[in-house]
């Protein structure tokens, strides 16, 4: 194998699924993790035993039940007639394919659906042999350890990779922020705010390591906002309030401001911030759609919840307090000082400044709380920093790409004739990349 092959960074979340060689500043594909195979959606592919198909187990790269490969002309036509990602979502629309997401809320819920995918995510649109690469995978915090050793079965005994590490996304995500000008240390302690399509994770983490009993997720993430954007336009009768037009003005138009009633006032007084955004139709058709205060109050359902539901009232800055008042006292002031977004519901603009202050409030009601019971002692105070840098849409990926090209990297991983001497189990523990001890 030659030594100078990349490492193979894959970061597959629920949403989607990001693809690319380490050392590179971006991942090379992103693309929905669902795959469209034939029949009707939801249904079960393959064993349908939770397992992924191990060697001389019936496949769809194996193929046949044994050495003899019985099965292998009645399964292997309709097994490889499959698409992934965004050939996946236009094949589903038509007849024929059934849409799958293999992927719920961080877990691997169909293994079979799994592998496909990774298939073609290796060989269709990375194009590499995965004998002469390392692959570096990554995993939601308390991820179980089963599903650790399903991924090895599939990566070693199916793929045949050279060598396999799985790393835990918030601790990638601490890795990315190490290209902020803010971050003066290469820590690996700190806390990861990480909202993506479905969900919004807070996490702290010590020395590289999840402090899981203290994790929390709270209910509102990108989805939310475009559902809460298209309700907005909706109400004002707009001629198109479809959820791709809601999500367009999302990205396009969304911000964070420091004080709502300031913020309304503000656009009463200057028309100039009301936007327009055009929606082209198929049939050649544009409509224009006005933009107002959505603008400001889609995000703001992070920091003032009730305005878009009444199931979840808390606010994320108390919700990041309560992560970390509840973590070990000896790395609270670690988790403070290093408060990282990731996601691409962490975008906004202004959404850190405004993170930061809110949270700095409650901090110092607190201290000042405490100093007037303990008679008037002063404390030196805490310092709290939310950390913004460019890379954090994708930070996981990143986090990967710059851990997976340094000199060391292999050394960390878990190799084929590894595997193949002590089995599926070895990788239920992986040294830690970047710090000491395992993860």
């Amino acid at each position: 194998m030659a030594p100078q092959t990349p490492a193979v960074v894959m970061d597959n979340g629920t949403g989607y699924s990001k693809l690319g060689f380490a050392g590179n500043d971006s991942p090379s594909f992103v693309f929905p993790t669902a795959i469209a195979t034939k029949g009707p959606a939801g249904g079960a592919g393959g064993s349908g035993s939770g397992r992924p198909a191990i060697a001389n187990k019936p496949s769809y790269l194996t193929g046949g039940a044994g050495p003899g490969g019985h099965l292998s002309m009645k399964r292997g036509t309709e097994d490889l007639d499959f698409f992934i990602g965004d050939e996946a979502l236009a094949a589903s629309s038509g007849p024929g394919y059934g849409i799958h997401y293999p992927i719920r809320h961080g877990q691997v819920e169909n293994w079979d659906h799994m592998e496909r995918f990774w298939s073609n995510s290796i060989f269709k649109y990375l194009r590499v042999e995965p004998e002469d690469h390392y692959f570096l995978l990554t995993e939601p915090p308390l991820n179980p350890p089963e599903n650790r050793e399903n991924t090895a079965e599939i990566m070693f005994e199916s793929f045949n990779c050279a060598g396999l590490y799985i790393a835990v996304q918030a601790v990638l995500a601490l890795a990315a922020s190490w290209t902020s000008s803010k971050v003066q240390d290469r820590s690996l302690t700190g806390t990861v705010i990480d909202s993506g399509e479905g969900v919004t994770h807070v996490i702290p983490v010590a020395e590289g390591y999840v402090i899981g009993s203290s994790i929390k997720s709270i209910p509102i993430a990108g989805r939310d906002i475009t559902y809460f954007v298209q309700s907005l336009l909706r109400d004002r009768g707009e001629p198109d309030s479809s959820l791709k037009t809601a999500e367009r003005i999302k990205e396009e138009f969304c911000y964070v401001c420091p004080d709502i009633v300031k913020e309304f006032s503000r656009f009463d007084r200057d028309p100039e911030r009301f936007a327009k955004h055009i929606v082209n139709h198929a049939n050649g058709r544009s409509v224009s759609v006005d933009v107002g205060y959505e603008r400001f109050l889609a995000p703001e359902i992070f920091f003032n919840p009730e305005i878009y539901s009444s199931d979840f009232l808390t606010p994320l800055p108390t919700i990041v307090d309560t992560v970390i008042q509840t973590s070990p006292i000896d790395v609270r002031r670690g988790l403070y000082k290093n408060i990282v977004l990731s996601g691409g519901s962490t975008l906004y603009k202004d959404f850190g400044r405004r993170l930061q202050r809110d949270i700095k409030h409650l901090v110092d009601a607190r201290i000042k709380a405490s100093e007037s019971r303990s008679g008037g002692a002063k404390s030196g105070g805490l310092d709290v920093q939310v950390i913004s840098h460019k890379r954090q849409r994708h930070g996981p990926w990143f986090g990967g790409s710059l851990l997976g090209q340094t000199p060391e990297f292999r050394s960390y991983c878990h190799t084929k004739a590894e595997y193949d001497e002590i089995g599926p189990s070895i990788v239920r523990r992986f040294a830690l990349l970047g710090g000491p001890g395992s993860t």
